[in-house]
């Protein structure tokens, strides 16, 4: 008899374990059929670590409360950059917080990492209604939410001294070049960037397209970097690169003529440049009498809910995080930190349709390639084309990075030449 009580006992820890561990790869946070979720619950969050963000966002959990009696929230809220959130929660998912916010390109490593749990039905179908197309991809994995968005403004667009550069100037990269270095200004392009770097390849027509298997494991790569519209893409770059005016420091507005850069900049460019700010899509560049406008990588920011054990909390979380994703939560951002919204009817007033610099976002966006999920390796490997760019003498300098490029992604994915 005792025996059997200590077998059943190993048995049953084997099934919680078990459990957990099917609870911490990615369970559902439905709440469609939990009919009763009034109670208090301990939440932890990250948030954006700018001043203000974590003070609002305690505000926006006070008024879910008050839209859904009975649920008390008792939040511990952490100022935490996005750019970061997804290294500190993979490194220790058991001690990562309930909800955390972070930028789109982490949301695969999170998800192999069984760091988010997937949305339910309920859930994924009133984000999919109210959020931009784009927006809802960048939170999905091989058909299937993981995330909440909460904005559409990760991306990048010029601006620019307007007592230098006209407008019709504004719209050639060339143009731009010989405005600042005739005026001793700089223009700041990070182009040791791959952020970046990318927008001269989406200009030529190239792709770089990853496959991910169900667990959101890197396996593939369309890539055509390496081709012919490549070595134009690289010889745009050199233009800029190899001009005396090129800075690849795009956060600083010092001797600045020109600079690409993103929303987040709007404050610092507007106290730079004054009456003399002007905004708006990037550039075209010629080479051989044929015209490239610039693309650029479209992305956001998003809003993940650990996997829970208790599926009441689960639910309850879901909840938290639609609401704080929401249409109201979003307005509310936009107005404090002009914050560019995914939510449609937010994008849709007037307010956000008269902001200057998500103007020049949105026109940009009509150029803009969508940031999928891309392996993390990449980063590294094509940061190094600006710099080549900057430094090759000859056509034949350059095609050797574009070879060296190619053969670094396939050895990261360990595809030998003959399965390429």
């Amino acid at each position: 008899m005792k025996i059997s009580k200590i077998l059943s006992a190993f048995l049953a820890a084997i099934i919680l374990v078990a459990c957990l561990t099917s609870c911490n790869m990615g369970g559902n946070n439905d709440n469609d059929d939990i009919t009763d979720l009034t109670g208090t619950y301990n939440v932890t969050m990250w948030v954006s670590e700018k001043e203000g963000v974590v003070a609002q966002f305690k505000q926006q959990i006070a008024a879910f409360m008050k839209a859904n009696p009975g649920i008390v929230i008792k939040a511990s809220i952490e100022g935490v950059t996005e750019a970061d959130a997804g290294s500190k929660v993979v490194a220790d998912v058991a001690t990562a917080p309930d909800i955390y916010c972070f930028a789109q390109d982490q949301l695969a490593r999170l998800v192999q990492a069984g760091a988010l749990a997937k949305l339910g039905a309920k859930a994924a179908e009133t984000i999919k209604a109210n959020n931009d197309a784009g927006a809802v991809a960048a939170a999905t994995v091989v058909g299937t939410l993981y995330a909440y968005p909460m904005t559409s403004d990760n991306g990048y667009y010029l601006y620019y001294d307007k007592s230098i550069i006209s407008e019709e100037d504004a719209d050639s990269l060339e143009a731009i070049i010989a405005a600042c270095e005739k005026n001793g200004k700089k223009f700041r392009y990070a182009l040791e960037n791959a952020w970046y770097t990318a927008s001269f390849f989406f200009a030529t027509g190239c792709h770089s397209t990853w496959t991910m298997n169900d667990s959101g494991e890197f396996i593939g790569i369309d890539d055509d970097f390496n081709s012919a519209a490549g070595i134009i893409a690289m010889k745009g770059m050199q233009k800029l690169a190899q001009s005396t005016c090129y800075d690849s420091n795009a956060d600083d507005f010092l001797d600045t003529g020109a600079i690409v850069t993103g929303i987040w900049n709007s404050g610092a460019a507007a106290d730079y440049f004054g009456e003399k700010l002007g905004a708006t899509d990037l550039p075209s560049f010629s080479i051989d009498g044929k015209s490239y406008h610039l693309g650029s990588y479209t992305g956001n920011k998003l809003m993940g809910v650990k996997p829970q054990p208790d599926p009441k909390k689960a639910a309850v979380l879901s909840l938290l995080a639609q609401y704080l994703t929401g249409e109201e939560c979003q307005k509310q951002r936009f107005e404090s930190f002009e914050w560019g919204p995914s939510n449609k009817a937010v994008q849709a007033s007037e307010a956000v349709q008269a902001n200057e610099s998500l103007a020049a976002l949105a026109k940009q966006g009509e150029h803009g390639m969508p940031q999928g999920q891309i392996g993390g390796a990449w980063w590294d490997i094509a940061r190094v084309l600006g710099a080549k760019a900057k430094t090759a003498t000859s056509e034949a300098d350059l095609q050797a990075a574009l070879d060296n490029y190619d053969a670094a992604i396939y050895s990261w994915l360990n595809i030998p030449p003959e399965k390429r």
